[in-house]
């Protein structure tokens, strides 16, 4: 699944629209611990975490990660908007918790 496809979803919204899109979601990771996700994390996933600080850019873009999914509404940092857009990483946010967003990812076929 692509990133755009997962947009298409109204549950999902990039809070940074001017970054590509067209991006393939190959897996799904959840975590919040940034060393345990750099461990554990792998190339073209959909990182699920609920920290919003700029190290979470800096993590996604170490791994190739297709995007960065905020759940529960959480609200992020303008200085990590400010660098997703020079990383060209996706920020995605939603109402969702985090299995809630598993379950989406999921039932897509990631």
């Amino acid at each position: 699944m692509k990133v755009s496809e997962l947009l298409e979803n109204k549950e999902f919204k990039c809070l940074n629209p001017q970054v590509g899109v067209e991006g393939v979601i190959k897996s799904g990771y959840v975590g919040d611990l940034l060393s345990w996700v750099m461990a554990n994390g792998s190339p073209g996933c959909a990182w699920v975490t609920i920290q919003t600080h700029v190290n979470i850019i800096a993590v996604a873009t170490l791994l190739d990660m297709s995007c960065v999914i905020i759940p529960e509404g959480a609200e992020v940092e303008e200085s990590t908007l400010e660098r997703a857009i020079i990383e060209d990483i996706p920020v995605i946010t939603t109402g969702l918790n985090a299995y809630q967003v598993c379950k989406v990812l999921g039932n897509a076929g990631v």
